[in-house]
């Protein structure tokens, strides 16, 4: 097929697909249902194949679609499906208009080495300690961050600027709504790959992903034995160029004529751009080049598996929502353990198939889940935690648990949602301000959803709290209401490993705990 229809075909299709995942992510008043993103998120390679690992079912088994998809047609997931690439297509368009010769790309030698070098490593890395090289490499991660931590914001305050001037003008379809920001430090990461890739694609096209992306190399390697590819009819050809400088994975050597399929992304430039009509896309004439079949490349990923540790150490947040008493508190907090977001299971088997897409992060409604720069220790950066001085895991929610593509969520029930104990609440009598002050306070008792934290008489007419463990499950309303400062009076300490919690006897089915301090 020589027709430039392909590269319409290619433009149209990747542009729905990259349209589709913006609105997913900065989707703040979470319109989109659960079922649309996991529709979306099914035919991302990496969170398909650890939730396919996790799960081992083929319901999950997008990968396999995308690795028939490679055999057939080549690195077209490269083009259609992958949004941080088609992101890279539409910044090297933007730098073509800027500046001319930043739209000519020429041949370019394959970064070989480093290219299987980035590829080896992580696969070891993942066999060996975890997911920690897929989480910082995987293209769809990479580009879920950009989205939740720069890009969803800036939708916000359009939104807040343009509610303030309708309001001025009795029209209230929009509301304000908070922008909450994340520790600086877990910014450094998605910043330094934003600038890297931006750097790159503006100015080299797909440098990104024929260099170091390990999606994209993996896939290159399937696509040298695909059945549709890039030829040239070497008769027609004049040798003029004029491809090779519209190629943006630099890998159409056109005075042999050759194109490197490894790296060819199936962009369909090059057959628009060809005035003799000598390229074309088609099935491979097998007879001619099967010298250039490596068997030794065949071999798959065969497991995304397995394990990691994820040891903690603690964060200790300010809470900035409640007003502080007279004293500060002195008692630091004594944190053994994070708190992962329930359907976890516990912290190894999630930090084990996280890939800090940072898509539960985007969904949650109290932004109670925040990206981890030190909780988890260093294999598990910018993965969700749970911080309750941000906010507090509502009682009737399971968004985090419906849209995770890699089943490091496991989908809950909302009934067994409110039975899984994430976490236990601590209680530090010397740091709460009926101790330290005299003063009547029952905030933590008044937010409990499970009256897992009720009063007891203290002094006079003074009640203190009280926490009945068997039946709290850690969701933090406690800890997000005391009014303690630095340190709380109440606080949850991860469970190493969810457990299940007794049933209240009284349950406040629709508890919600004001975002203003609460009594």
């Amino acid at each position: 097929m020589s027709s430039s229809l392909l590269r319409r075909i290619r433009i149209v299709f990747s542009t729905l697909v990259f349209i589709f995942f913006v609105l997913v992510f900065v989707d703040f008043k979470s319109i989109i249902p659960a079922s649309y993103i996991n529709a979306l998120t099914f035919l991302q390679f990496i969170p398909s194949v650890l939730k396919f690992y996790d799960l081992k079912t083929l319901a999950a088994g997008g990968f396999l679609i995308i690795l028939l998809l490679t055999l057939v047609t080549g690195r077209t997931y490269c083009s259609f499906l992958c949004p941080l690439g088609i992101g890279q297509d539409l910044n090297s368009r933007i730098g073509g208009r800027i500046k001319k010769k930043f739209r000519r790309y020429g041949f370019n030698r394959p970064f070989t080495i480093l290219r299987y070098s980035v590829l080896a490593i992580t696969l070891i890395v993942l066999l060996l300690w975890g997911t920690y090289m897929i989480t910082l490499l995987d293209p769809y991660s990479i580009f879920a961050r950009f989205m939740t931590y720069f890009a969803k914001p800036v939708v916000i305050l359009i939104n807040n600027f343009l509610a303030g001037i309708f309001g001025k003008f009795d029209i209230y379809t929009l509301s304000n709504i908070p922008v909450k920001g994340f520790p600086l430090i877990v910014y450094s990461i998605p910043a330094a790959f934003f600038i890297l890739i931006g750097a790159l694609s503006l100015t080299k096209g797909r440098l990104y992903c024929n260099m170091i992306c390990p999606v994209g190399t993996f896939l290159g390697l399937i696509s040298k034995i695909s059945l549709f590819r890039i030829k040239f009819n070497e008769t027609a050809c004049t040798r003029c160029g004029r491809c090779a400088m519209r190629c943006k994975s630099s890998c159409i050597d056109f005075l042999k004529p050759h194109v490197d399929i490894s790296r060819c992304v199936s962009c369909f430039n090059c057959i628009h751009t060809c005035q003799d009509k000598a390229i074309s896309y088609g099935i491979v004439n097998f007879k001619k080049k099967v010298h250039e079949t490596d068997e030794s490349k065949r071999k798959l990923i065969a497991g995304s598996l397995l394990l990691l540790f994820g040891l903690s150490h603690v964060a200790n947040g300010q809470s900035k929502t409640a007003p502080k008493p007279k004293k500060d508190s002195t008692v630091k907090e004594n944190r053994t353990c994070p708190v992962c977001p329930p359907g976890g299971g516990g912290i190894a088997a999630f930090n084990k198939d996280c890939i800090a897409c940072s898509l539960c992060i985007n969904v949650c409604p109290n932004g109670v889940l925040q990206p981890a720069y030190r909780q988890y220790g260093l294999a598990g950066i910018m993965q969700p935690v749970m911080d309750y001085h941000k906010s507090f895991c509502t009682y009737n929610c399971t968004k985090c648990t419906e849209i995770c593509p890699t089943n490091a969520l496991h989908p809950l029930l909302l009934d067994a949602k409110k039975l899984t104990q994430i976490g236990k609440a601590k209680f530090i009598k010397d740091n709460c301000i009926v101790k330290t002050e005299k003063t009547a306070c029952g905030a933590c008792s008044e937010a409990c959803p499970t009256k897992a934290c009720h009063m007891i008489p203290y002094e006079g007419n003074l009640v203190i709290p009280e926490v009945t463990e068997d039946i709290c499950i850690g969701c933090g309303h406690c800890e997000f209401a005391c009014p303690a400062s630095p340190y709380k009076a109440i606080f949850v300490d991860g469970n190493l490993v969810h457990m299940a919690a007794k049933k209240p006897e009284n349950v406040q089915s629709e508890k919600k705990t004001p975002v203003e301090f609460p009594f």
